[in-house]
């Protein structure tokens, strides 16, 4: 698979995420909640944001390293995932455009932001999916 997700031994794969598969899996990580973030939704664990959900765009953003977003998205279609425009990207927020993307790939991702905010007790459950 392609960094990016969007790739399978050479061959275009068919693009499955959808705006309510995304919401979904953001709720499935423990403590995690669901609330208004100007035009988006953002999903929280303990109050901290690790990643908002724009309907109207179908994109998602992730609070990634800045390792981390460069991983991502070295080798990536800019199309399919890239830093968030302005100083957010630089701060490592990283935008995915979901109908252009996988699940797995965006279970992936949005593992990695989940674990980066989330306490280390609640992080660990989460590790061996990254």
């Amino acid at each position: 698979m392609g960094y990016d997700g969007s790739i399978v031994s050479g061959h275009q794969i068919k693009f499955m995420i959808t705006v309510k598969a995304a919401r979904e899996i953001a709720l499935s990580f423990e403590e995690t909640d669901e609330r208004p973030h100007f035009d988006r939704a953002a999903f929280l664990v303990r109050g901290k944001i690790f990643s908002t959900l724009s309907e109207e765009k179908k994109d998602v953003n992730f609070k990634l390293s800045i390792y981390e977003q460069s991983i991502c998205c070295e080798n990536a279609d800019p199309l399919v995932i890239h830093p968030v425009n302005g100083g957010w990207g630089r701060q490592g927020w990283t935008t995915i455009h979901l109908p252009k993307t996988n699940k797995a790939f965006f279970i992936k991702v949005i593992t990695i932001a989940y674990c980066n905010i989330a306490p280390i007790s609640l992080a660990e459950k989460y590790k061996s999916y990254q």
